[in-house]
């Protein structure tokens, strides 16, 4: 049930992607109005969920679970109802809230309900492979329902999903937090900084697309996070009870799988964007055409995951490998021109995607202690989101899809060699201790 409610989560994340055109002449939405039905949901759900980890460490994961479930279940209804814009836009930021509430208290109770080892490995991997799969499926899915039953269906189609997990949540699920000596309590001026920061973040990389990197609302938003996310580093050190504990900070392993999970999404949500936009394109097919071009990716997500699971505890090693196969599909996409260059990126990218991901996830949530790894997981969940704002904004910015597939493929050929140098160095006594 709790990887249900993450590949909810994760697929409304692109599946709106490729129903923009429709949404728009619907609702008489075009340019920058129209980017902010993907825009509304991304930033508020990237901006909040490092305090919904936090959060949910504190009252309890199963309530901010629940809460999070009804939340999206509601704001899912209002979308599929919405009779204009604004209405639309609004229910899309209330829903991105409700996925941040579940995110992280759903692979927190995940990773409390097994002990450690090979079968919390297997969850974990299952977790993220549905979180990966959902990313992926939103993109077909998406083109699937626009082209048949009507872009509401898309929104309206996770009410029964919802509702029922909402049935089954005080059946099935154990409530869990963190066990300290003392209570603790939230850092609201960390989280206010911290949620503020990522949110101006989206927000200027959305206007970058938009009005470019140099346009007025693009700069001061810019400006803001920088302060605002500066504000947090301070704010950190001194706080009683962090938002973000330093020995989070101070931990590499988590450190690489934020990273690894932040440039993972960049590189494959802003190539999925440039196919889409070149299969309805270019090539001028319908949104059904082009989600069934897409669909490799989904079936390749999954079969990355699968891999990875099976495969001997060595996390860094997968990773490598993972962005290898990224780097590889970006490469014959910028090369091609046709459909079948497309179809061999997803397949590509899928397996790398499905590959590293499930290990990037098992480094991070394996590196730290019980009573962080629901804000562990908002972090990872975060470095998604914002690696997903990222990418689309950032490839998007070329005018030109190679140059756009270009900069993807190195992206992933730098962080991989990255990675793999950082895995053979050998620890100090010292490090070793600490580990």
């Amino acid at each position: 049930m709790l990887c249900t409610a993450q590949f909810v989560d994760v697929l409304d994340v692109n599946a709106v992607l490729v129903a923009l055109p429709v949404i728009g002449r619907d609702l008489g939405l075009s340019g920058g109005g129209l980017q902010w039905v993907v825009t509304a949901y991304v930033l508020v759900f990237a901006g909040f969920l490092l305090l919904a980890g936090r959060l949910a460490d504190m009252v309890g994961r199963r309530r901010v679970f629940a809460a999070g479930l009804g939340l999206f279940t509601l704001a899912s209804l209002a979308c599929g109802l919405a009779p204009s814009p604004i209405t639309l836009v609004s229910a899309r930021a209330v829903q991105g809230l409700g996925a941040a509430l579940t995110a992280p208290a759903a692979l927190a109770m995940i990773v409390d309900a097994f002990p450690a080892g090979a079968s919390r490995e297997r969850a974990v991997a299952a977790w993220t492979a549905v979180a990966a799969v959902g990313g992926a499926t939103g993109l077909v899915v998406g083109g699937v329902i626009a082209g048949g039953p009507g872009w509401r269906w898309i929104f309206l189609i996770n009410v029964p999903v919802g509702l029922a997990a909402l049935g089954l949540t005080p059946r099935l699920l154990t409530e869990s937090r963190a066990t300290t000596d003392r209570p603790r309590g939230l850092d609201l001026p960390g989280a206010c900084a911290a949620t503020g920061g990522l949110g101006l973040l989206v927000l200027a990389l959305a206007q970058a697309q938009q009005d470019g990197p140099l346009a007025p609302i693009t700069l001061v938003a810019l400006a803001g996070s920088v302060l605002l996310l500066a504000a947090l580093l301070v704010r950190e050190r001194a706080a009683a009870d962090p938002l973000v504990a330093p020995v989070l900070m101070a931990t590499r392993p988590l450190i690489g799988a934020l990273v690894v999970a932040a440039v993972l999404t960049a590189t494959t949500s802003g190539g999925g964007v440039l196919a889409t936009l070149f299969l309805q394109g270019a090539l001028a097919l319908s949104p059904a055409g082009a989600a069934l071009h897409l669909l490799p990716l989904s079936l390749s997500v999954v079969a990355g995951s699968a891999i990875a699971s099976r495969l001997p505890s060595a996390p860094r090693p997968t990773i490598v490998a993972g962005l290898a196969l990224v780097a590889a599909g970006s490469a014959v996409a910028a090369a091609s021109q046709t459909a079948t260059g497309i179809i061999v990126w997803a397949i590509l990218a899928g397996l790398g995607l499905g590959t590293a991901s499930v290990a990037a996830t098992t480094l991070g949530v394996s590196a730290v202690a019980d009573d962080h790894r629901a804000t562990a997981a908002g972090l990872l969940s975060t470095a998604a989101q914002v690696g997903t704002a990222l990418g689309v904004a950032t490839l998007l910015v070329f005018a030109d899809r190679r140059l756009g597939f270009v900069v993807a493929a190195a992206l992933a050929v730098a962080l991989a060699v990255i990675v793999a140098s950082a895995q053979g160095r050998t620890r100090s006594p010292r490090e070793r201790q600490a580990a």
